[in-house]
């Protein structure tokens, strides 16, 4: 998917201090989550969960792409960019990425988000909820290296777990 497929850009955004001298660049976790979750539910009644979830997807992979082309250095050596990937997760309170395997030679990884925006404290589902963080990762791998990623979360708070776990591989090698 290329940046050029949607219409979306970043000064869409907008101008947070302009348009929120009071309340500024913050928004409560619950916030977020009753848009996602509200719209999960409609386009789950509208289209079912397979093209809603791939819908998540393609947003994610569209806003991570943006993420990384506007908040990150995509000229650091793979050490480093994944450091200031961290911290930005942090810093913009999306949750708390670590490593847990990287092959550098296939670009397969293994990634866990915990305090996940989009799933930490939800109820046990027993199937995986965060289809936008897949895009969102695979898109800012994309940018980074240049080639279309597969990512799949493989263990979640919604599956009873307490931290998400991701499977990171180039599109044309991935198995997810």
């Amino acid at each position: 998917m290329k940046n050029t497929d949607y219409n979306f850009s970043w000064t869409d955004l907008g101008d947070i201090e302009r348009g929120r001298p009071n309340l500024g660049n913050t928004a409560s976790v619950l916030s977020y989550r009753l848009l996602q979750y509200t719209f999960k539910d409609v386009l789950t009644k509208t289209v079912g969960r397979e093209q809603t979830a791939d819908i998540f997807r393609r947003a994610g992979h569209l806003s991570g792409m943006h993420f990384c082309n506007h908040m990150l250095d995509t000229n650091l050596d793979f050490d480093a960019f994944i450091a200031d990937l961290e911290r930005k997760l942090v810093e913009w309170k999306i949750g708390v990425m670590r490593i847990e395997k990287a092959d550098l030679e296939t670009l397969t990884l293994t990634l866990t988000v915990s305090e996940d925006l989009d799933c930490s404290g939800l109820p046990v589902y027993g199937e995986t909820v965060c289809d936008y963080d897949e895009g969102f990762f695979a898109g800012i791998l994309e940018c980074y290296t240049g080639k279309p990623f597969t990512v799949r979360e493989v263990d979640c708070w919604a599956t009873g777990d307490r931290t998400c776990r991701f499977q990171a591989a180039p599109a044309e090698s991935a198995t997810a």
